[in-house]
Parts: structure tokens; C-alpha cells; sequence
């Protein structure tokens, strides 16, 4: 199962019960790990989250994957917020951070994969990032991963645009 597929089964699954709790879910990302693979879901509200809230999310959604099941494979399941290196899925977080640099990665099969440029514009199903003063456009359903890139001054902004 590739990065999208997994996101679009995981994503409807948990994402009620994380906005029923008062949270954001920002991402949901699967990633290597040291003791195999992990399952992180970042989320966010106005204010910021801590630990606490983390482990608030994590003890109710671990038992929606328990019982459905998404996944066959053995794997740990991480709830975090989304940090400085934050990633962008939705279109609606494309639009927000309208811009921005980004790093992005694209699905297996396309003749570059990799860009890192500012996010110009969003469309419904596409985004146009510039990269070296040349346009690219690249579909939503073939982005695998996206983050932001901040400096420090960018990271401190939209901390205090959430408070």
C-alpha cells in the first residue's frame, strides 16, 4: 500500500474522533523507524498541543485501528504535533500556506520526484510550486509528501497566528 492509499483509508477513519476531541488532524504519515515501522498521525489545535493532549488522541483512536484492522502489518502508532517541518495533505493546508517553501516528494513513476520551491498557487486538484523561477505544476493525488520549510521567524509567526 503506497503513502496515499494509506492516508486516504486511516484519514476517515480516526479523523472524526479527533475533531469530536477538539483537534486538527494535520497528517497521517507512514514512516520507517529503528524498531520498525510507524504509523504517525500529527494534529494540532489553536494554542498549540502537548503530551498530554498526544496521549489523549493516541488512547482513543488506537482502539478504532485495533478493530478495523487498516493495517496487516506490525507497527507503532504515533501521535505528535506537527512540529516545524510540518506536512501539508489537504488542499485546504496548500491554500493556507500559500507562499511558503516547500518540500515535496511525489509518487513512484514521474521523471522527477523531488521539488523544493515556494508554493505560488492551489487549485482544487493541483498545486504550482516554483522552483528556480520555473513554475511546476503537480496534482494533489500524486503528491506522497509535503512540508513546509520555516526559518525560525516563519515557524514563530504561525505558532502565534494559532494562539
Amino acid at each position: 500500500m503506497n503513502a496515499i492509499d494509506l492516508r486516504n483509508l486511516i484519514r476517515p477513519l480516526v479523523e472524526p474522533t479527533v475533531e469530536r476531541l477538539g483537534y486538527d488532524l494535520v497528517a497521517v504519515e507512514w514512516v520507517g523507524g529503528q524498531r520498525g515501522p510507524i504509523l504517525r498521525i500529527s494534529v494540532d489545535r489553536l494554542g498549540g498541543i502537548n503530551a498530554d493532549d498526544c496521549a489523549s488522541v493516541s488512547a482513543h483512536i488506537s482502539p478504532l485501528l485495533d478493530q478495523a484492522d487498516p493495517i496487516r502489518a506490525r507497527y507503532t502508532l504515533e501521535v505528535s504535533s506537527p512540529g516545524m517541518d510540518r506536512p501539508v495533505q489537504r488542499a485546504v493546508d496548500f491554500e493556507r500556506f500559500k507562499s511558503y517553501t516547500l518540500q515535496i516528494r511525489l509518487v513512484e513513476g514521474h521523471p522527477r520526484r523531488r521539488y523544493k520551491g515556494v508554493l505560488d498557487s492551489v487549485d482544487e486538484d493541483e498545486i504550482t510550486v516554483v522552483v528556480d523561477g520555473q513554475a511546476h505544476t503537480l496534482r494533489l493525488d500524486t503528491i506522497e509528501r509535503a512540508n513546509l520549510i520555516l526559518n525560525l521567524s516563519e515557524y514563530e509567526t504561525l505558532a502565534e497566528d494559532s494562539r
